[in-house]
């Protein structure tokens, strides 16, 4: 499911979505020195590493992961893989690297590949603008960055010893996404269902394509901790969680201007 559209019109332009949006592609492709192929985007994995929120770095304050040639008991050829100082075997320290509380923003603003950065920023452009005119500019961009936060969080008191960058606005907007169910659970959003090789656009409420999300990701982080060895596709469940339960609690702290979606037109035109 990919929504599309809401029909909740904005009563002002919504500055502070757009600047996000445009922080995250400038990351992406500036800060992260990623390059379009035609198998999509490649990214710097050294960069990744270094300004990624490790869970590791967080439940090890001022020790840091870097990337090292560590030789296998196959052969003597090192293979590159991230290290941290104090894991057992390790020496040295890791040199250069960015301090652990700005990793957890940069981590924010990072992605691992095209789809993955399209598919945050659809999500943040249809939900996230409906969400800051209900709390203006000022209070939007802190509940995003909270949200964030919150989001690495739970990742990290799931695996508190991993070695593995977590990168991605997924968790920020998650985050949005909560609130947006509770402010506006009947807004009607134009959604591209896929079915096998067909699909279709319908028109669907969205407490059900945003609870649907969050019960998959429940349902997904479940799995990966039920058969840890079967790995997760690299994505961060617990982070999608831990934002989402976030715009949950506390949306009503911060949403003081909430529209009634009975009087809304069918699909405004932005």
């Amino acid at each position: 499911m990919f929504p599309l559209k809401d029909n909740i019109p904005t009563d002002s332009f919504p500055v502070a979505t757009v600047a996000l949006i445009l922080a995250n592609v400038l990351m992406f492709f500036l800060f992260q020195k990623a390059g379009i192929s035609l198998t999509g985007a490649k990214v710097d994995d050294l960069n990744t590493v270094e300004y990624g929120a490790i869970p590791y770095e967080l439940t090890h304050w001022g020790k840091h992961c870097g990337i090292a040639q560590v030789a296998n008991q196959v052969s003597d050829v090192g293979a590159a893989q991230i290290v941290c100082e104090g894991q057992d075997g390790v020496s040295g320290g890791a040199p250069g690297q960015p301090h652990t509380a700005l990793t957890v923003l940069s981590s924010m603003f990072m992605h691992g590949g095209l789809l993955h950065i399209i598919g945050n920023m659809l999500f943040l452009w249809i939900f996230g603008n409906n969400v800051e005119d209900a709390m203006g500019r000022v209070k939007f961009l802190l509940f995003y960055l909270l949200g964030g936060l919150a989001a690495i969080a739970g990742q990290t008191l799931i695996e508190p010893g991993a070695a593995v960058p977590t990168i991605g606005a997924s968790g920020a907007v998650a985050g949005v996404l909560g609130g947006y169910i509770l402010l506006y659970p009947r807004a009607k959003v134009l959604t591209l269902i896929f079915i096998i090789l067909f699909f279709t656009v319908i028109e669907l409420p969205a407490f059900l394509i945003l609870g649907f999300w969050f019960v998959q990701q429940i349902a997904f982080g479940s799995l990966e901790l039920a058969n840890p060895a079967g790995g997760g596709g690299g994505v961060a469940y617990f982070a999608h969680i831990g934002g989402f339960a976030f715009g949950l609690i506390f949306i009503r702290m911060f949403a003081t201007k909430v529209k009634d979606v009975a009087t809304q037109p069918k699909y405004p035109v932005y």
